[in-house]
């Protein structure tokens, strides 16, 4: 007597019915549970390439039955919205499925060891489909040779390749012909079959409109309508894998890499070579014996099998840090920094005192500190960072080191102008480059070389910016002349200069300590004009047209003053409309309220 099987949803995505019929391995009746319908179809509308795997077994399957090699029936409920939207998380599905194998004595063929497992544990019979390696070569494989670093596959147009080595490389045609976007479908269908035949392959990330697929040592990533306006593949590959040596370093840098640095960013822009850097840096703390971790998303560096690979996309930050803090490895490789989570879970490693190497993309050396700017303190940046790597075409561009000690900014010349000061050095000459302090409300990193003697100092240029913008909060008419890199003079009306010195000349001394710059007052002479205008708006700002050119001009909204800008040449001043001022100034001229420009 023939046996009854009943389908999940596992064993029709694998596509291994059909199969198991076409080797006899299955006589009889297939009941085909509606909760794998629903739920393969939900897939499918979600545009994940799953679904439409399902969906086009489903249709083989029902080919097979038309003759006669198979019976199908389709039976139970269908499940609720709520069972499918969750069903990952509870296994609801699952467990519909197997209540239906229970009741109908039937057996289960699955792909998923744990449904298994919970269907013996019920008494329920199970047919188990172990997963295979695939064989043979991808249809996209066919685009690469031994130059090529990645193929670009879009809709409607001819394969395009990059090959070359980081930082020369050339586009070259590839396809004889212009891909429709149906074929690259049906490439991205296989790519993700295989994919999941092949334990040396995962999918890292499903999204409805894209797909990142670690196949083998190819990084690949799918991206469909409506999020690209047509489909897309991108095939990436390492062309070849560096040892440290490889890299032919000057001894000072090489023995910093090795023993020395503790917080260390590999910096460059695309395409630069900085994860081939990476992994030989990597490979060298696995090869002298230190426990070496890799967090990357995706998990697409080819390193050795004792380096474990923790990929973002299947945890949270917070699982990863308990992860590397009880396991506690040497080294910690974080490919690549990019939003402000990963900052976090680098600098929290860093100041637990692990050893952490970090990749990200940047366009010069420094730019790779501006971004821990905005989101640590400027005195924790050394603790976190000592070591900036450049990449430029494969090789190091430049290192930098940082350290913090307590100066008088380069461009200040008085004692009491002392501060923390963040110095940035080149480390083959030791040389300082930059300086990094804070500057009344500002963080500021200012280049000590190239700078022309005869111009003003960083320094002047930031002062002046800062001391107009602060003493504007204590008058509605003041002008800020510097006089040098430490002295300012300011100018009030009369009936002002009382209230702004303060009582025994407090509130000047607070300012003076605030700003970093001593302050005389004087009395403002003239008086300022009204100015015609008027206003236009753009996609963006709100636009003041004047007769005034290059003129400091002052806003005012009902008498009081907003604020300060410098007209074009054409007589326009721009208010961006995104800014808090911007905002206050658009719904007062919604409300046709009062606003006057002086000159």
């Amino acid at each position: 007597m023939d046996e009854v099987y009943i389908v999940d949803t596992s064993a029709v995505i694998e596509k291994s019915i059909t199969s198991m019929i076409d080797k006899g391995m299955i006589k009889g009746m297939i009941l085909l549970p509606r909760a794998v319908l629903a739920e393969l179809e939900r897939q499918a509308n979600q545009g994940l390439e799953t679904g439409s795997l399902g969906l086009d077994e489903l249709q083989m399957l029902q080919e097979l039955s038309r003759k006669n090699r198979i019976s199908i029936e389709i039976i139970g409920n269908r499940p609720t919205y709520t069972q499918l939207k969750y069903a990952k998380a509870t296994g609801e599905v699952d467990s519909l499925i197997v209540e239906l194998a229970y009741e109908k004595d039937a057996v289960l063929i699955t792909a998923d060891r744990v449904q298994a497992e919970s269907a013996r544990a019920r008494g329920v019979k199970v047919k188990f489909i172990e997963m295979t390696g695939s064989s043979g070569r991808l249809e996209f494989e066919k685009f690469f040779d031994d130059t090529t670093m990645s193929i670009h596959i879009k809709e409607d147009c001819f394969v395009y390749a990059k090959k070359g080595q980081p930082g020369n490389w050339s586009l070259v045609e590839v396809s004889k012909e212009k891909l429709t976007g149906k074929r690259i479908a049906n490439m991205a269908k296989e790519i993700v079959e295989k994919t999941r035949l092949d334990p040396k392959a995962f999918v890292e990330i499903a999204r409805k409109g894209s797909t990142i697929v670690q196949f083998r040592n190819y990084r690949i990533v799918i991206v469909r309508p409506p999020v690209g306006d047509g489909w897309e593949i991108t095939a990436i590959r390492p062309l070849k894998k560096l040892k440290l040596e490889d890299y032919n370093l000057p001894n000072s840098i090489s023995e910093r890499i090795k023993n020395q640095s503790r917080g260390v960013i590999i910096a460059g822009e695309t395409g630069s070579g900085k994860s081939t850097f990476a992994q030989a840096i990597a490979e060298y703390y696995a090869a002298h014996g230190r426990i070496t971790k890799t967090v990357e998303s995706p998990r697409d560096l080819d390193l050795s099998d004792n380096i474990t690979q923790y990929s973002k996309n299947f945890t949270t930050s917070e699982e990863i840090h308990d992860i590397l803090f009880l396991s506690r490895p040497d080294n910690v490789l974080f490919d690549e920094v990019r939003d402000t989570p990963d900052f976090s879970l680098y600098v929290d490693l860093r100041l637990a005192g692990s050893n952490c190497i970090g990749v990200l993309h940047a366009a010069t050396a420094i730019d790779a500190v501006q971004r821990f700017i905005s989101r640590i303190d400027t005195g924790m940046i050394p603790s976190v960072l000592d070591t900036i790597i450049f990449i430029e075409k494969g090789n190091i561009g430049k290192v930098l080191t940082l350290k913090m000690t307590v100066k008088v900014p380069t461009g200040m010349v008085e004692s009491d102008l002392a501060r923390p000061v963040v110095v940035v050095s080149d480390f083959e000459n030791n040389k300082p480059v930059y300086e990094i302090y804070s500057y009344g409300e500002e963080t500021v990193v200012i280049p000590l070389s190239d700078v022309p003697k005869q111009s003003s100092s960083p320094a002047r240029e930031i002062a002046s910016r800062q001391l107009t913008r602060e003493l504007q909060k204590y008058s509605s008419k003041v002008r800020v002349e510097l006089v040098d890199d430490h002295k300012a003079k300011v100018f009030l009306p009369n009936s002002e200069i009382g209230k702004f010195i303060g009582k025994q000349g407090k509130n000047v001394e607070a300012m003076e300590a605030k700003l970093g710059i001593k302050l005389d007052v004087e009395p403002l002479e003239g008086e300022e004009t009204s100015t015609s205008f008027n206003i236009g708006e753009s996609k963006k700002d709100i636009v003041f047209y004047t007769d005034e050119s290059n003129k400091e001009i002052d806003v005012y909204l009902n008498g009081q003053f907003l604020l300060s800008a410098t007209t074009s040449k054409k007589g326009e001043l721009r208010v961006n409309k995104r800014t808090k001022v911007g905002d206050i100034l658009y719904k007062a001229i919604n409300r046709k309220e009062n606003i006057e420009l002086r000159a």
